[in-house]
Order: C-alpha cells, then sequence, then structure tokens
C-alpha cells in the first residue's frame, strides 16, 4: 500500500471511529469495543484486509498512545479533590493488582494445569485496570456518583499500570532468563518506582518553573512544549530504568495543579490530543488480531472473565480497602469498574516478542479477556450504580 492510500485509509478508520463514539453513547456500548471493532473488520480476517502482525510497532504505538493519555489524566487530577483518597488508591494500584494477579495465577494452576509463573503472568497482564476504558465509560455516562468513588477510580486507573508493567515484565524475565531470580525482580520494582516517582516529581517541578519564565509569544507553542516533555519524560525515565508511565502522570499532575496560565487551555489540548491516541491504539490493536483465532480460546476465556471479574478484583479490593472508610456497597462499585482495555493488550505484546512459549495464544486469551469485560462490565455501569445506590440521589430522581 502506498504512503497517500495509508493516509487516506488511515483518515477513513478515524473517521468511522468518531461515528462509532456517538452511535456507543446512544446504544449504551463502550466506545472502545466499537474502536476495536473496526480494527478488526480491517485487519486481515475483516474485509478491509490489511495484514498486519508486527507487535513491536503496535506495542510501541500503544506506550506513545498510554504516555499521552496519562498525561492528560494527570493534568486533570485535582490534588485537592484526590488527597483524601490517595491511601485507597495506592493501595488498589499495589496491593490489588498483586493480589488479583495471584488470584487468576492459582485458578490457572489448578484449571489449566499451567506453570504457577505462567499464571502469574497472564494474572499480571489482565489485573490493571484500564485509564483510557474507565474515564471513557464514565464520562461517556456522566455518572454523579456519592462520596469519594470518582475521583477514587479516576486515581487508580491512572496509577495501576506501573504496577501490571512491573509484573509483566519481571514475569517475563523469570520465564525467559533461567538466571532471572525473585530477589531481581524485586530491585526491578524498586528501581522502577522509585526512579519513576523521582523523575517525575523533579520534570514536574523543572517544567513548572520553565514555563513560568519562557513567556512564549506563541501560544501554540506551549502545546509543542507539553508535547516535547511527554516525550522527554517517558523517554529519560525508561532509559534510566524507571516507570515511565508512572513519571509522565506525575509531571501532568503537577502541571495541572500548578498556577501556570496556560494550565485550562493545555488541558483542552491534550484531551483532545487524548483522545486521537486512546482511538490510534485501539485500531492498531484491532488490526493486529485475528479474529478467526479466538473461537478456539472461547471457553478458556469466558472461564478467565468470570473469575478477575467475580472472584479476583472483588477479593483484591475488599483487601486493599480494608482500612478504608467506605460503605460495602461503593467497594462492590469500584470492584465492578475494574474496566480491562488497551493496558492488558498492550501488556500481552511483551512476552510475544521475548519469545514465551505459547505467548501466542495469551496474546489471543488476553483479547478476549478484554472484549467480555468490557461488554459485560462496561454495559452495565449505570444499572449496578444505581442498584447499589452510589448515584446521588438528587440527579437519580432527575
Amino acid at each position: 500500500m502506498h504512503f497517500e492510500e495509508w493516509l487516506f485509509v488511515s483518515s477513513l478508520l478515524l473517521l468511522l471511529s468518531i461515528f462509532a463514539w456517538k452511535v456507543s453513547s446512544k446504544l449504551g456500548i463502550p466506545a472502545l469495543v466499537l474502536f476495536l471493532g473496526i480494527g478488526m473488520l480491517a485487519g486481515s480476517d475483516g474485509p478491509g484486509r490489511i495484514y498486519f502482525d508486527d507487535a513491536l510497532t503496535a506495542q510501541s504505538v500503544g506506550v506513545v498512545a498510554l504516555a499521552f493519555i496519562l498525561f492528560a489524566a494527570g493534568l486533570e487530577t485535582q490534588w485537592k479533590v484526590v488527597r483524601p483518597v490517595l491511601g485507597g488508591a495506592l493501595s488498589l494500584s499495589t496491593i490489588g493488582v498483586l493480589l488479583t494477579a495471584f488470584v487468576v495465577a492459582v485458578f490457572a494452576l489448578i484449571v489449566f494445569h499451567v506453570s504457577f509463573l505462567e499464571g502469574l503472568l497472564l494474572g499480571a497482564i489482565i489485573s490493571a485496570t484500564d485509564a483510557a476504558a474507565v474515564f471513557s465509560v464514565l464520562g461517556a455516562r456522566n455518572l454523579q456518583l456519592t462520596g469519594k468513588l470518582l475521583p477514587l477510580l479516576e486515581l487508580e486507573s491512572g496509577t495501576n499500570d506501573p504496577m501490571a508493567v512491573f509484573l509483566t515484565i519481571g514475569m517475563t524475565r523469570l520465564l525467559t532468563s533461567p538466571h532471572e531470580s525473585v530477589f531481581g525482580v524485586i530491585v526491578l520494582f524498586v528501581q522502577q518506582m522509585g526512579v519513576g516517582t523521582i523523575l517525575g516529581v523533579l520534570i514536574g517541578w523543572v517544567a513548572v518553573w520553565l514555563i513560568n519564565r519562557l513567556h512564549l509569544d506563541v501560544e501554540g507553542l506551549y502545546r509543542v512544549f507539553t508535547i516535547t516533555l511527554v516525550l522527554f519524560t517517558y523517554g529519560l525515565t525508561a532509559i534510566l530504568g524507571g516507570s515511565g508511565f508512572l513519571a509522565v502522570y506525575l509531571v501532568g499532575i503537577l502541571l495541572g495543579n500548578s498556577p501556570i496560565q496556560q494550565v485550562d487551555r493545555l488541558s483542552r489540548f491534550h484531551d483532545s490530543l487524548a483522545w486521537l491516541m486512546q482511538i490510534a491504539m485501539f485500531l492498531i490493536l484491532g488490526l493486529l488480531v485475528f479474529p478467526s483465532r479466538l473461537p478456539a480460546v472461547v471457553g478458556s476465556g469466558l472461564l478467565i472473565t468470570v473469575v478477575a471479574v467475580f472472584l479476583a478484583r472483588p477479593v483484591s479490593v475488599l483487601i486493599a480497602l480494608l482500612p478504608v472508610k467506605m460503605s460495602l456497597r461503593e467497594k462492590l462499585f469500584v470492584s465492578w469498574v475494574g474496566l480491562r482495555g488497551a493496558v492488558p493488550i498492550v501488556l500481552a505484546t511483551f512476552p510475544l516478542l521475548a519469545g514465551v512459549s505459547h505467548a501466542s495464544l495469551l496474546f489471543d486469551l488476553v483479547f478476549f479477556v478484554v472484549l467480555a469485560s468490557v461488554l459485560l462490565q462496561g454495559t452495565t455501569v449505570p444499572l449496578v450504580a444505581k442498584w447499589l445506590g452510589v448515584v446521588r440521589p438528587s440527579l437519580e430522581q432527575a
């Protein structure tokens, strides 16, 4: 396909995705499902017949897209609002993710007779809730939730990616490198979180200082500056062995809560950019999937989905939020909004590229679990919220 044809096809897919968002809001179907569906229809097994099996390119696009999505989420995060739920969100992002992965691993060990490490790899990949999916569903439904549910869910979904990435990389190393030790994985965790936090805070402070002193005459250059900032932050942090996602999110929070005059305009710009990145990420991941291979994983995929949604996620949420003063109904709602999205699919490319045994089957399984999870949970969030009584009464009656 020539370059001009790629431009035409890409623009057509983006246009279809915009229409899909409109359709999704009317039908109550999460838009990300339709984005993935458009990618699958355009792929080699669909009528589009675009052959694409480059996992490295898909992973690279996914990583860059997630970095911009998390930065935009950080810009929108109001520190005064999320500070009271910081402890609960961090507990869900660390202990919750680890417990979810552990429960899935035990189930896979018993039912599928895989090794515990292989089960833990599967659990790690599907353990994180997806920021793009959560923001998309909650934003589309415009739910007004009681208490501190909304900031808790948004902060958790924005901070649990680093833990899931660490677990996925750690398990992949243990499976592919016979000389790798559990102690080395623990060191990796400390390094990723430590370097990511330190660089995120330092770069964020420097960025605020620079913006306040640059006094650029052209407003558009501030947008170029923040685009560069995202790429610089993620790239430098990753080179130094830290979590680029964590660093980018922290930089976004520091910029979004600073007194600089351009915050509102930058936030609107990066919201649009995040939408572009989200659509592009889902489309390319949809292209990467071969739908003809999905029927082979339907049975095991449904079992994993049931365990993840009805056992692993509730258990991890209830344990992680034990010290937090929330009602049982609110905790159950937090459990239900553990939406999977593009993050697990992107993470599934890591073992695929590392040459882990049965990685292709694992990728198809993860993709099916994401689709099943989003269709089950994403379409029922408003109903579950009303059933559990976590919608503000005045707006619920309206």
